[in-house]
């Protein structure tokens, strides 16, 4: 690609993440072009398709919450390496309203530019899930498709306006369920009140 073409294609996405974080993966693709100053025929031939620019802006996030879920299987135990990568997906996903909807149905659809990007992203979690499960560390009735859908929940409770502020506390009660230690039992004891003696 050559350099003034890249350096268009690297504007447009520039402002397509900003336009995709203040109004969420429906922004207007129109919208996005007069932002950036262009015709919307340029912007389309850069990416196509809604999903195309959609990919190309979130590939990179995608690519990181992957790499960051190699790094924790070697880094952490498979309790605090689960919650972690957890916790870094949900922050990432509030960040862009609508994408998790987005991520769910390009799951399904093998013809979504999208669809790669998200299987490798599940299967990611899949093994850090996996590696707590087979420590004991987490429980055995769910899989990588349910931790999907619990990423996908709690991103939209941090988009409701009214339960945004329970979001961290709602993610605490999610992560606590899933995982089994020892550690939360005990935590659970710790909060039980105490027969006076």
């Amino acid at each position: 690609m050559r350099a003034d073409a890249r350096k268009n294609r690297d504007h447009l996405l520039a402002v397509a993440g900003t336009a995709v974080t203040e109004h969420g993966v429906d922004v207007s693709l129109r919208d996005i072009a007069r932002r950036a100053d262009v015709g919307l025929a340029t912007l389309l031939r850069h990416f196509p398709t809604r999903e195309a620019l959609l990919d190309a802006l979130l590939r990179t996030s995608f690519d990181e919450l992957t790499a960051k879920a190699g790094e924790l299987e070697t880094s952490s135990s498979p309790e605090n390496a689960l919650v972690s990568w957890l916790r870094d997906c949900v922050a990432w996903t509030t960040e862009y309203r609508g994408v998790t909807v987005l991520m769910a149905a390009a799951i399904e659809d093998t013809e979504s530019a999208l669809h790669a990007s998200c299987v490798t992203l599940r299967a990611a979690g899949a093994r850090l899930l996996t590696r707590a499960q087979i420590a004991g560390m987490a429980r055995s009735d769910i899989d990588g498709a349910d931790l999907f859908a619990l990423i996908a929940m709690l991103a939209w409770l941090g988009d409701q306006p009214s339960l945004a502020p329970r979001a961290d506390h709602l993610f605490e009660v999610v992560a606590s369920a899933i995982l089994t230690t020892a550690k939360s039992g005990d935590a659970e004891e710790e909060r039980r009140p105490r027969a006076r003696r």
